[in-house]
């Protein structure tokens, strides 16, 4: 059963959303994806939202570009946690950023950078989110982190040894 539902509004999006995916591989968490349309599709929107609890989601990661209401309308129909990641837009992304992190207070989405780099890191944010009751996910998580302060301390020596 998945854990983390990870949605687009578009497939023009997939190449933002990978990442997160690939960070919920990488922690060996089960996930969906799926191209739901707030705009386009708004019953299949509202669907998934309202039974993605029954389906054994715990989080939902949503990417949506320009007007970017995927994230918060997905949210205003769900109690799960829900991760909006800004997709890049002809203006920087800014647009889908602005749209996504300018949430009415009581319905909140927890809103990462814009890109790929975002998308990654809602992956992440997923995997911590499900590390609470997850111990092999935190154990996981614990390696990561460890294996990226080694990856820092091996550029320290090298930019030491570079004359």
């Amino acid at each position: 059963m998945a854990k983390v539902g990870v949605i687009m509004g578009s497939l023009s999006d997939w190449e933002t959303m990978k990442p997160a995916c690939e960070m919920l591989e990488e922690f060996q968490i089960e996930y969906e994806k799926d191209i739901v349309s707030a705009h386009r599709t708004p019953d299949d929107m509202i669907n998934y939202a309202e039974t993605a609890r029954d389906r054994g989601i715990s989080v939902i990661i949503a990417g949506a570009g320009g007007a970017a209401h995927l994230p918060g309308m997905v949210a205003s129909k769900t109690t799960l946690p829900v991760i909006g990641v800004p997709v890049q837009t002809k203006i920087d992304g800014w647009d889908s950023l602005l749209s996504i992190v300018q949430m009415p207070g009581g319905v909140p989405v927890a809103t990462v950078a814009i890109g790929a780099s975002g998308a990654k890191n809602a992956g992440i944010l997923a995997a911590e989110i499900i590390s609470v009751f997850d111990t092999n996910v935190a154990e996981k998580l614990e390696a990561y982190r460890q294996e990226l302060q080694q990856r820092v301390q091996e550029m320290r020596e090298s930019l030491h040894e570079q004359s």
